[in-house]
């Protein structure tokens, strides 16, 4: 399989791409609202709020994009692993409490932004073929990359 294939080896079109990206950043919301249901921790609380505000705000600007693009994202198996991945880790969290939910929670929270912004590096900018939404994705890297250091300063607080 190339870098920038799907699951069946077939090149990523961009309504695939605009889909994965826009999966990611919804898994991410979703995680960062049952933070904000669980946590009592003010820093996890706050960071949860970060992600589900920057998260909505790059998934609007994809939603604006892929609108005035005239493209409808498509439904992949890249965005079916990554939905049914997060919903197990969901469940997961879910039976935690307290400062091992923190904990739990801000170690995904690193592992997810690497995933993803590693395949933002190597699979979903390569794939993109409009210049505008490389540029988007470029610039979601940058705010992600962000997100993934605030999560590893985060997890030697809510040890």
């Amino acid at each position: 399989m190339t870098g920038a294939a799907t699951a069946d080896d077939s090149p990523l079109t961009d309504a695939q791409v605009a889909h994965i990206a826009y999966t990611a950043g919804q898994l991410d919301i979703t995680a960062a609202e049952q933070a904000l249901a669980k946590s009592t921790d003010p820093d996890v609380v706050e960071f949860a709020k970060l992600m589900a505000r920057d998260h909505k705000v790059v998934n609007d600007q994809a939603l604006a994009l892929v609108e005035k693009l005239g493209v409808t994202p498509e439904d992949n198996p890249t965005s079916q692993a990554m939905s049914e991945a997060a919903e197990a880790k969901g469940a997961e969290l879910a039976a935690l409490e307290g400062a091992a939910f923190d904990a739990a929670y801000v170690a995904n929270e690193i592992a997810y932004h690497q995933t993803v912004n590693e395949a933002l590096k190597a699979t979903l900018i390569p794939a993109a073929h409009n210049a505008e939404l490389k540029a988007l994705l470029e610039t979601g890297l940058v705010l992600f990359t962000e997100h993934r250091a605030h999560a590893e300063h985060l997890s030697t607080m809510v040890q």
